[in-house]
């Protein structure tokens, strides 16, 4: 399911600047919805930063936008379009001191009471839960949705769970609705009503539990829960079944100073040394960090390397894998991954070779 496009939706989306919500504002996130283009233009004439959720979370979970120097009515145009969002953004990762006015989402349909029906996927709910979680949004930050006003209908409180995020105005081509809704808003993730399945598709979702675990909080997962059939062991448990099986040592051959290869002896040598393995570089590791809080992570988020080459003094590890499709998957999985309070920067090794030699910055690291 849409959310629908309307006819009167430039002046359902330019009644946003009317609002006092919007005018004291200065950090606006708004869905990258067709229907909310408007509203994001409004924001970047404005001159107010926009924040544009990553499409389905797949990279992460802002994009914010950045136009051009100098930029005309029409390139602010492009850069509120899907198009713009793709040129005219960068990334804001989890450690970002983000701190969202305003947010504004579609609906599908919503009530006068601020009751609200997306499209079904539930990426609205989760996006405004993860905010919560990372500290960008306060329970007092306002939500406006802007739909037609056949979109405007009854909705019965049945229909309604703990995660659905509610809204505080609707905006409509003839009307301003202000909801004076109560219903609490989602407090944060609900753990466990994410499965395994969601977390492998959300990577930030990783990163979120893994803090959120750091922390003391209860992470268990729908698919841990004694209540879910055929429930699973949680994470840390499968993870260190599987650590007290795979005995992980140190070669200190042909190693340099400071730096240690930590690799499976499960796996055989001739797998190790026939074809070319892919390496994963992880830089900015803060000083005095041990391996093995970063072998700790990696095993978190399901991403043990068939061999970990550790740098700590030069603030760096590589990590290979048998192969690139795993290697980018792991990056992907890592994006955001923090130690110590310091976001850790992951990515492909450059130049890679075979036999685990790689290229970084054109220092060239020799593995055997």
């Amino acid at each position: 399911m849409a959310v629908p496009l309307m006819q009167g939706s430039h002046q359902a989306c330019h009644a946003v600047r009317e609002l006092d919500v919007f005018k004291r504002t200065s950090e606006i996130k708004v869905d990258p919805d067709k229907p909310l283009e408007g509203v994001r233009l409004v924001t970047l004439q404005a001159r107010k930063t926009l924040l544009v959720p990553t499409p389905r979370l797949r990279t992460g979970l802002f994009n914010k936008i950045v136009p051009p120097p100098g930029a005309t009515k029409e390139i602010l145009r492009i850069c509120a379009t899907s198009q713009g969002v793709k040129d005219y953004s960068v990334p804001i990762g989890l450690d970002a001191k983000v701190q969202v006015d305003l947010v504004v989402v579609g609906s599908v349909a919503v009530s006068e009471k601020g009751w609200r029906i997306g499209k079904g996927e539930g990426f609205a709910d989760m996006e405004y839960a993860m905010m919560m979680s990372m500290g960008a949004i306060r329970e007092d930050t306002p939500v406006v949705t802007i739909v037609h006003d056949c979109q405007v209908v009854d909705i019965a409180e049945e229909l309604l769970d703990d995660h659905d995020l509610t809204v505080d105005y609707i905006l409509t081509p003839t009307r301003t609705i202000k909801t004076g809704c109560k219903r609490p808003k989602p407090q944060g993730i609900i753990w466990h009503k994410i499965s395994y399945e969601m977390l492998e598709r959300i990577p930030i979702l990783k990163n979120l539990r893994y803090r959120e675990k750091q922390a003391g909080k209860d992470v268990i997962l729908k698919d841990e829960h004694p209540d879910f059939p055929n429930a699973r062991k949680p994470a840390d448990s499968d993870e260190n079944a599987k650590t007290g099986n795979t005995k992980l040592q140190t070669e200190s051959t042909s190693a340099q100073i400071g730096q240690h290869h930590v690799g499976n002896d499960s796996l055989s040598t001739k797998s190790e040394t026939h074809g070319a393995l892919t390496t994963v570089y992880v830089g900015n590791i803060p000083p005095g960090t041990r391996v093995s809080e970063l072998k700790s992570a990696l095993r978190e988020f399901h991403a043990s390397p068939l061999r970990l080459s550790w740098q700590g003094a030069q603030g760096r590890a590589f990590l290979d894998y048998t192969d690139k499709m795993t290697a980018e998957s792991v990056v992907s999985s890592l994006k955001g991954l923090s130690l110590r309070g310091q976001t850790l920067r992951v990515e492909m090794a450059k130049n890679q070779r075979n036999k685990g030699q790689v290229e970084i910055n054109g220092q060239r690291n020799k593995y055997e």
